[in-house]
């Protein structure tokens, strides 16, 4: 017997568990003609499976749309012929969504190992580097600095990389950071659910990553809500910036007028569409 999710794997029917984890959520799986809402059904090789075509994308994790959407939010981001960084690639989602954008080349970087999915792992636009903490990663560790820098990490503070990560941007570049606030508040301040509903702690995330891409010499061009929540419903974010050419780093209080001064003008369009 095997669990549904991964039976889908082996048929080809799904690129990883988490897709096909996304597909039976969606009830677009039957087993022998009925719709299966578990992922941990079981099956066998003999079992009739069936896929229902879906509406959207087919990427190969959930995290794909986040990034999906957050392209189409800032539509001034190219990614075409350009070399992109993945931090935190997991299976690949954000990969997937850059190849397809036309990304001539995609280093994908992630702390762990054997999770990003073959088709993407077999692709010769596709730069593996597992088993690499971008913590204190070096821009050489992933073959040199890369034109555009996706991000999409959990259980660390952007804070805490943002360094590494511009380091890991050329000069000119663009970041497109997806700010999770449920690991940038603190375990203090984080509810049993482990979801930051006050919009205050949400702000004060925000605000606390964008101080820290200016620190780093980033200039900050946009703030939008991420199309879908993160698992257990957290509202997420992500944060447009550039890398400067290279001069003196901002003083302080020019650093926090930057901050101010984005936030002040776009978050309450951004908690509006978060509130959708």
């Amino acid at each position: 017997m095997t669990r549904l999710d991964q039976e889908l794997v082996n048929r080809g029917l799904a690129q990883s568990r988490t897709m096909a984890a996304t597909f039976i959520k969606a009830g677009r799986v039957s087993v022998d003609g009925i719709t299966s809402a578990k992922a941990a059904h079981s099956v066998t090789e003999l079992t009739q499976l069936e896929l229902a075509p879906g509406t959207e994308e087919d990427y190969v994790s959930r995290a794909g749309h986040k990034l999906a959407g957050a392209l189409a939010h800032f539509p001034q981001v190219s990614i075409a012929g350009k070399r992109c960084f993945d931090a935190g690639a997991s299976t690949g989602g954000f990969t997937d969504v850059l190849l397809r954008n036309g990304a001539a080349k995609v280093a994908a970087v992630d702390v762990g190992h054997g999770q990003l999915v073959e088709s993407l792992r077999n692709d010769p636009r596709v730069e593996v580097y597992e088993g690499l903490n971008i913590r204190y990663m070096h821009p050489e560790d992933m073959g040199g600095a890369a034109d555009l820098t996706v991000c999409d990490l959990s259980f660390i503070s952007l804070t805490k990389v943002m360094g590494p990560l511009t380091l890991a941007t050329k000069e000119g570049g663009e970041l497109l950071l997806m700010v999770k606030p449920q690991f940038e508040v603190g375990k203090d301040r984080l509810a049993r659910t482990g979801v930051v509903s006050s919009e205050n702690e949400r702000r004060r995330a925000v605000a606390l990553v964008a101080q820290s891409a200016v620190a780093n010499g980033l200039r900050l061009h946009g703030i939008g809500t991420s199309s879908l929540p993160g698992q257990e419903g957290n509202v997420e974010y992500f944060l447009l910036a550039s890398r400067e050419v290279s001069g003196p780093a901002p003083k302080i209080e020019e650093q926090e007028l930057a901050v101010q001064t984005l936030l002040a003008q776009l978050w309450p369009a951004v908690q509006g569409a978060g509130s959708k």
